[in-house]
């Protein structure tokens, strides 16, 4: 709080912000507005909702504020890029971004909101530094009445998840995130123009592709299936290691390095569970 208080233009959402951010490391059960509120010794939830709803401070400033601090902390040795989403159930028709579609947290479709974020982890830790509101095309982009209700800017146009994680991974060396390495799921490792921002600022990375996925090989002579090729390779071509340590100790799987493309850079990196050979993931590696 003591580099933020400038974001806010008026003491009571300033302290109102401070009281809100001592919730959520607290003990309290439901991290909503009425607990985070009691958590505060405060009679009604009433400047909490305000605080998150209709007080005027400067988010993207704030946000700008938490990265510095965590590259100050974690340092940039090492430092790897993590796209992911994650849905928040929301009721109602008003609020930007909202629409019935599948989220991970509820574990169904659902009416919802989700959220694009970029994480930063170094040996030292790890912090959100990034994020992104999904606009779902056909609820909210394309209808002027809704997207003024939800008052969302005209300058804000639709764009895909993995377009926004790209602008997120574009923009984090001006922020001084130094990063080796960008990872993220395959919603993500899909995207062939989110794989090709990392190759233009020369960064690494690790995206998880499909098993449909065609990949070339043979210097690029040959099209194939990921999956197909995973078929192929011969015994010899496996290598059993531990990702890191579980529950229940060290995590093995089998593992494949295949050489993709007609680049030197570029390869398969392919994880085989070792208890059961059915099953497989193909993660692209550059």
């Amino acid at each position: 709080m003591t580099r933020i208080p400038g974001r806010f233009g008026r003491v009571e959402p300033r302290a109102t912000a401070r009281a809100y951010l001592l919730g959520p490391p607290s003990s309290v059960e439901r991290k909503n507005c009425w607990q985070l509120a009691d958590q505060a010794s405060h009679a009604r939830p009433g400047a909490m909702q305000r605080l998150l709803r209709y007080a005027r401070w400067d988010a993207d400033a704030v946000r700008d504020d938490v990265r510095t601090y965590a590259v100050e902390h974690l340092g940039t040795d090492g430092g790897v890029l993590i796209v992911d989403e994650t849905g928040f159930v929301k009721k109602g028709r008003a609020s930007a971004g909202v629409q019935r579609q599948c989220t991970g947290i509820a574990g169904r479709i659902e009416n919802s909101r989700v959220g694009v974020f970029l994480a930063y982890a170094t040996q030292r830790g790890r912090a959100l530094v990034d994020r992104r509101l999904y606009l779902p095309e056909r609820s909210r982009c394309s209808d002027p009445e809704r997207r003024r209700a939800a008052g969302i800017p005209e300058t804000v146009q639709f764009a895909t998840k993995p377009h926004l994680a790209g602008e997120m991974i574009a923009a984090a060396p001006d922020a001084g995130l130094t990063a080796s390495w960008v990872t993220g799921d395959e919603a993500y490792g899909q995207d062939p123009h989110l794989r090709a921002r990392p190759e233009e600022t020369g960064i690494g990375y690790v995206l998880a592709v499909a098993c449909t996925t065609r990949v070339r090989i043979d210097q690029g002579r040959t099209l194939v299936r990921a999956g197909t090729l995973v078929g192929r390779l011969l015994t010899a071509a496996w290598q059993r290691h531990s990702a890191d340590n579980g529950a229940k100790g060290p995590r093995y799987y089998d593992w494949a390095w295949v050489h993709i493309g007609t680049g030197s850079h570029r390869h398969l990196l392919i994880r085989r569970n070792t208890r059961s050979h059915r099953h497989h993931r193909s993660r692209s590696k550059a």
